[in-house]
């Protein structure tokens, strides 16, 4: 049974720091390139960073270079999201995703969701 869990998502002032996990299980997680969303109040889900697994390269949206790292370990079958200088606009429901592509099949697996507010 495939399973992704986050957590760490929290309240926290502006300028705070957050680190968000998620836990895999039941699907090969090191060919599985990483992702995180997130869908602030009100609008789309959209892009903020991704692990490749072939390359080991990371990307980030522009809204949050510099500023948020993704991480991943194989061995923990966990990826991380360490979230620093958090602005309120920041805020939103963080969702891990799981993609690849094997065998010219899809493969792609959702979180549940955690919910970070960023607010003074």
């Amino acid at each position: 049974q495939v399973q992704l869990v986050e957590s760490g998502g929290g309240l926290v002032q502006p300028g705070g720091s957050l680190r968000l996990s998620c836990a895999a299980s039941g699907f090969p997680f090191s060919v599985y390139g990483l992702s995180w969303y997130r869908q602030p109040p009100g609008k789309e889900r959209e892009l903020v960073a991704t692990s490749f697994s072939t390359s080991g390269t990371t990307k980030y949206a522009d809204s949050v270079k510099g500023r948020f790292t993704i991480s991943r370990d194989n061995a923990k079958n966990t990826v991380y999201l360490q979230m620093n200088s958090l602005k309120p606009e920041d805020t939103a429901v963080y969702y891990c995703n799981a993609n690849a592509r094997i065998f010219g099949r899809d493969y792609a697996y959702w979180g549940q969701g955690t919910q970070v507010t960023v607010s003074s």
